[in-house]
């Protein structure tokens, strides 16, 4: 299962884990860069701007539940 790891900028400017997002859109030309950092926002506060968040494509693997990092080729706008 394709999921994201996200990560936020703190306050000592280092990126803090914030969470994972599990990936359930089918339609894949839908998942866009400001559409995975909106749901980072919203698990942080309105107040976090978008551009101090970043992700990472990772895959969770069905069987373990392990998170493996994914090598996709991005398409996100």
């Amino acid at each position: 299962m394709l999921a994201y790891e996200l990560y936020a900028l703190n306050q000592g400017k280092r990126y803090e884990f914030i969470g994972v997002l599990p990936e359930r859109r089918k339609n894949r030309m839908r998942i866009t860069k400001d559409s995975i950092t909106n749901w980072g926002r919203t698990l942080l506060d309105d107040d976090v701007d978008s551009k101090n968040i970043i992700f990472r494509p990772v895959t969770i693997d069905c069987l373990s539940g392990r998170i493996l990092w994914a090598n996709l080729a991005s398409n996100y706008n």
